[in-house]
């Protein structure tokens, strides 16, 4: 049995059952009860437990919270990355960071002005802990990572393939796999190749500097990219981000604390901001003992 897909496809599951359970509890108006929610899922209060206990490492009640609709404007007070050292620094153009043991390599503008002609990029479906992932690749590392919940599969696909339309598509899990393994925190190195317009690159080498469990404005990208008025390309470009959850997207919030937009859906966003929020109290909570 592969142990990768076999976790992989009960991770995806689980993600559906959260997918519910926030849909319930954004249409309650105050906290709901294990058993309530249990029973209105068809589940029992034990099985629950231990589904959101494995998936997210805390329990139900404290995920509630991670859930909350002004959880991201307490994550901006207390885990808020302004990018200065991405500032002070300069944005290499390329290069690893050593904290997501992830290397990334940018293609040149002429390549990418070309739309992907004679690039060779390989495709492939993966169970992650948000559902399916379509996940594409060249030689180098993956170029796109887009999650399908919310628009499916056909519409993901089709969205993905259209920013490198003269790019000959392959699909090739074996390709692929190690990688995305590695993406959702399997063994390996994780590796990225960014293809897009200048800025656009730019833009993302700034995310890539955000710290898993913590968040940013598009202000600050703004700034560490060199153009502080250029708020709205900013959210333009980060909304064409093509590497979704490796290029952390959804770690970026408006300057009032709300959420903005995700290009996959704002479900997932806030789905992910709480599973980093959960496992960086999970690792927190495993350190002090």
């Amino acid at each position: 049995m592969n142990t990768h897909v076999s976790q992989g496809q009960e991770a995806s599951y689980h993600y559906k059952l959260v997918r519910r359970a926030i849909e319930r509890l954004d249409s309650s108006e105050g906290p709901v009860s294990l058993e309530d929610l249990a029973q209105e899922m068809n589940l029992s209060p034990t099985y629950l437990q231990r589904l959101f206990s494995k998936w997210a490492g805390v329990s139900p009640k404290r995920y509630q919270q991670f859930l909350a609709l002004d959880h991201a404007k307490t994550l901006l007070r207390a885990h808020h990355s302004t990018l200065d050292t991405a500032v002070e620094t300069g944005l290499s153009g390329g290069g690893r960071l050593h904290d997501m043991f992830l290397r990334w390599e940018a293609m040149s503008p002429g390549t990418y002005a070309k739309g992907g002609a004679g690039l060779t990029i390989y495709t492939g479906w993966f169970d992650s802990p948000f559902g399916r992932v379509l996940a594409m690749g060249t030689d180098i590392g993956l170029c796109g990572m887009a999650f399908a919940e919310e628009a499916g599969n056909d519409a993901t696909y089709t969205d993905m393939a259209a920013r490198w339309p003269d790019a000959t598509f392959v699909q090739s899990e074996d390709k692929l796999g190690a990688w995305v393994n590695a993406a959702f925190g399997g063994a390996g190195e994780r590796k990225l190749h960014l293809i897009g317009a200048p800025f656009q690159i730019k833009v993302w080498e700034a995310l890539l500097h955000v710290p898993t469990g913590h968040v940013t404005t598009y202000s600050d990208i703004a700034r560490a990219v060199g153009n502080p008025k250029a708020v709205r390309a900013v959210g333009t470009a980060v909304g064409k981000n093509p590497v979704s959850w490796l290029i952390p997207c959804h770690r970026a919030l408006r300057k009032s604390g709300e959420l903005g937009g995700y290009h996959w859906g704002t479900p997932i966003k806030r789905a992910m901001l709480a599973y980093e929020s959960a496992g960086r109290e999970a690792n927190a909570a495993q350190m002090a003992k």
